[in-house]
């Protein structure tokens, strides 16, 4: 046998036994057999340097150190779930769905993992990159780092798997391999780290994947993404996923209602604390593939999936003092001061109070013993009081009728929970919070500027308005820093910069509320411009997908503030971009003003091919058939109740044949 032939035969030997330990958990050889295997493989690659394979077995143990992540964009959008507590969401949720649809649904029922989100390419059966979220549009690439996870397959087994496709999971910890890092790390006397979760998290960061590859990370995978998906439900295709070698959970059920769910949700409330790993709750998806696409998604989340969140742990401890924090928007967060106590992990100082109605409603007052948790939130929140505690002199709460800033009086609108302050010219958190979010990184970016810096320029009387940062003169600058050039240089060349900074990142910058970054990326798709933008109207706004009512009062409130418009125009005449800059051109105005529907199964093209070719000939997809409709382009199998609902509404079918005449 040739060292070619003895290389390709070890390294298909150690994958199967790599898929039988990690992921079967039932081993065919010993650690000792399977060592002895991985060392004569790694003798005749080191002999045999023209055959370097980066995904054979000998890889897992880590590479060089890596310079740092290089960021690549996702194909598929990476968004969050929606959060759910109560049964009575779920029953909210079932109801949305079938406003979406006529069709009958059924339910997949998953373990949600308390990890790392992770999305992993495979071309022709090989690992090709391994993403990050990031922030859902693109990510880190840690293929390198993931390379050291032995439950995830380097090359698939089988021969029925996509030429191209994308599988999401979760990288975590299990509880006993965070123990015996900690273990170690006690032994070695460095500090133990919090938790599984965050441990698990950090792990992708490093930059030695040798010291990733010392971790005993685990990966479950639950979604495919794919434009050739061998079955049309995703239960099936993850039946499949795992016959390649993918390492798919068994916890996992349909189920053809929500009170299904709900007690596979309370089966797995109490069975929870028996897993070798940390869940917080369950993940619930419609089944049908088709519908998911039909169902879309919101500027955040998928329509057709949501997450039921446990609930949550809690301790109790001393609020010392309620304060008042002044966001940039002049909304007020009342914060609970508290005697610190551990949670989750992490040591907590602070907590959120929400509102005043959520004062009002637990009567929380100074120095009482309260509850907290952490719950699906950043920061964590008070959720109720041992009344037996209460000292007997104790006053109740009164909310702050004025800002705690600059002293002006408070505002509620009718329907909204918070208080605001709206003196937005003169109060500085306010002032201050403006800037932070404009030059931030997901925004402007400037190189230079932070925190302390913008304090300083307002301070110093140098900005008031965002336009005043492109009026900064290094001359204005020198005064205020010793031996500063290099301090002042940096600051200019930074705002310089940010003039090239795209639309979408210059929209998101502004702050207007409700208009995140995926609404402002949304909104430079479609409007092109900031001029076409400021013109448009509630009514044309809520046509445009994942634009909901709030977002376009928000919008339309905001355009309508001359003192904004001279804004826009000033950094406009400073020659920042407020022009889309893509290079999206429409091949025709053929379907322009047309509405469509997609639905079925289709030979020809993916329905995310059809779904460009209307948007390249100005047509609008939209989810569900209306009266408003102009046609349904229909592919095999669709469901009874949509041809019901388009034969009652007069909506023609096209076939896929006909609409590509249509467009040619």
């Amino acid at each position: 046998m040739t060292d070619k032939e003895r290389i390709s035969f070890l390294r298909k030997e150690l994958a199967k036994h790599n898929h039988s330990y990690y992921v079967l958990d039932t081993p065919l050889i010993s650690d000792f057999e399977y060592d002895k295997l991985l060392a004569e493989l790694q003798q005749l690659e080191d002999r045999n340097p023209d055959l370097f394979d980066a995904n054979s077995p000998t890889q897992r143990v880590g590479g060089t150190v890596l310079d740092g992540f290089r960021t690549i964009k996702h194909k598929y959008r990476m968004l969050s779930l929606g959060n759910t507590y109560s049964s009575d969401d779920l029953h909210d949720f079932e109801t949305r769905l079938h406003k979406q649809t006529d069709d009958a649904f059924e339910y997949v029922c998953e373990l949600k993992y308390d990890g790392a989100a992770i999305s992993l390419t495979y071309e022709n059966g090989q690992l090709i990159h391994a993403l990050t979220r990031g922030d859902g549009t693109q990510g880190n690439d840690v293929t390198e780092i993931i390379r050291t996870i032995k439950s995830i397959p380097l090359k698939l087994g089988g021969d029925d798997y996509p030429t191209n496709f994308e599988i999401r999971g979760e990288i975590f910890l299990p509880i006993t391999g965070f123990e015996q890092i900690n273990k170690q790390r006690e032994k070695e006397g460095l500090e133990q780290y919090a938790n599984p979760r965050n441990t698990a998290s950090s792990s992708l960061k490093l930059l030695d994947p040798k010291e990733v590859a010392k971790r005993p990370l685990e990966c479950y995978l639950y979604y495919l993404l794919g434009d050739n998906l061998p079955r049309n439900n995703h239960y099936e295709n993850l039946q499949k996923a795992k016959e390649w070698g993918f390492k798919i959970p068994i916890e996992i059920e349909k189920h053809k209602s929500i009170d299904g769910v709900l007690k596979f949700i309370e089966e797995w409330d109490k069975k929870r604390h028996d897993l070798p790993y940390e869940i917080d709750g369950i993940v619930i998806k419609v089944n049908d593939v088709n519908l998911q696409e039909e169902m879309g998604f919101t500027a955040k989340s998928p329509r057709w999936a949501i997450s039921y969140k446990f609930k949550a742990e809690q301790v109790s401890t001393i609020l010392e003092e309620i304060t008042y924090q002044v966001g940039r928007t002049g909304a007020i967060t009342p914060l609970a001061n508290l005697e610190p106590v551990q949670l989750g992990g992490t040591t907590v100082k602070r907590a959120s109070l929400h509102n005043a109605d959520q004062i009002a409603k637990l009567d929380i007052r100074n120095g009482d013993r309260v509850f907290v948790e952490k719950g699906g939130e950043i920061i964590p929140k008070v959720v109720g009081v041992e009344l037996k505690y209460r000292d007997l002199f104790s006053q109740p709460t009164v909310y702050i009728t004025h800002c705690p800033s600059c002293n002006s009086k408070l505002e509620r609108k009718e329907g909204d929970a918070k208080h605001y302050c709206l003196n937005k010219e003169n109060c500085s958190p306010q002032i201050r919070g403006k800037f932070e979010h404009f030059i931030s990184r997901k925004a402007m970016d400037i190189d230079g500027l932070g925190g302390e810096t913008i304090e300083l320029l307002i301070k110093e009387g140098l900005i008031r308005e965002i336009s005043d940062l492109y009026h900064l003169q290094k001359a204005h600058l020198l005064p205020l820093k010793k031996d500063g050039r290099k301090w002042a240089d940096n600051i200019i060349q930074g705002i310089e910069n940010s003039k090239t900074i795209p639309f979408e990142r210059l929209l998101f910058g502004l702050g207007i509320r409700y208009v995140g970054e995926t609404v402002a990326k949304v909104l430079c798709k479609h409007f092109k411009t900031i001029d076409v933008l400021i013109v448009s109207n509630f009514e044309t706004l809520v046509t445009i997908d994942e634009i909901g009512d709030k977002i376009a009062e928000s919008l339309v409130d905001y355009f309508s503030n001359q003192k904004n418009i001279d804004l826009i125009n000033s950094l406009k005449a400073s020659g920042l971009q407020f022009v889309s800059n893509t290079n999206e051109i429409k091949k025709s105005n053929k379907l322009l003003g047309v509405r469509i529907v997609i639905s079925g199964i289709f030979s020809q093209y993916s329905r995310v091919e059809l779904k460009q070719m209307i948007e390249d000939h100005s047509g609008k997809n939209v989810s569900s058939i209306s009266k408003n409709t102009t046609f349904v382009l229909a592919g095999d199998n669709m469901g009874s109740s949509k041809k019901q609902k388009a034969k009652d509404f007069r909506i023609p079918l096209l076939s896929e044949e006909e609409f590509l005449l249509k467009i040619n």
